[in-house]
């Protein structure tokens, strides 16, 4: 199944302590939105990427994006003042697609092997996202003191990328609009209008940078992945 990439970098430095966008900010020396976008170049069935940017940090990703040879980017779009907002803008650019994919510029380790899963599921039930189990004990908490321990086995932390059918997204996104609603992810929009979202397994190296430590993590996923493809004889 073909689709477009759509890449919210439009963020900000601020719980990193940076004092730029930090999606420019480099893991051994690539900037970090890079990394993903490098995996929808390298994707066959990718057929555009519609990057989403903050104005100010529009030159600097466009200088990355050529020494990169990054070649499919159809559009750099100004980004809007939610995520939610960046995300609609950036559907509004699609020309045509079957299936639109929208992948956080701050998750660099996605695979394709996980897009190629979301896609499947999406053939089938037209919405599907990635997430992981739960490891750890999760509890419901009020004025700092307990109410509840929820029940682990049913929670799933809920990554990106996310897929749809384009025309079901981008209905999902002008009813929103429409209603003034602010979801936390595309697949709560989605879910609002009463249409089932599919779960798709997806891998705890795909994580999201966020703050100052997740880079030291992240530093230690590339490490990792080096060294498998040496073991794999790469």
């Amino acid at each position: 199944m073909e689709y477009v990439a759509i890449v919210p970098a439009a963020g900000s430095g601020r719980r990193m302590g940076a004092s730029k966008n930090k999606l420019l900010l480099s893991i051994f020396g690539k900037p970090l939105f890079i990394y993903s976008l490098q995996v929808f170049e390298e994707d066959p069935l990718c057929k555009g990427i519609v990057l989403v940017v903050n104005e100010k940090d529009r030159r600097e990703m466009e200088e990355a994006l050529r020494l990169y040879r990054i070649k499919k980017v159809q559009a750099l779009v100004r980004g809007g003042k939610e995520r939610q907002h960046s995300v609609y803008e950036g559907l509004k650019a699609v020309k045509e697609a079957s299936a639109v994919v929208i992948h956080d510029g701050a998750r660099p380790f996605v695979e394709r092997k996980q897009i190629e899963d979301l896609l499947s599921a999406v053939e089938k039930h037209e919405a599907a996202v990635l997430a992981v189990p739960v490891k750890d004990t999760v509890k419901r908490a009020e004025g700092g003191f307990i109410l509840e321990t929820l029940e682990r086995s049913s929670l799933w932390m809920i990554q990106t990328p996310q897929a749809f059918t384009y025309p079901l997204i981008l209905e999902a996104h002008r009813k929103a609009e429409r209603d003034g609603f602010l979801g936390t992810d595309d697949a709560s929009l989605v879910e609002r209008m009463g249409k089932k979202v599919a779960l798709v397994p997806g891998n705890y190296d795909n994580i999201k940078i966020t703050t100052a430590e997740d880079l030291y993590f992240s530093e230690a996923i590339v490490k990792k992945r080096k060294l498998e493809r040496i073991d794999q004889g790469e």
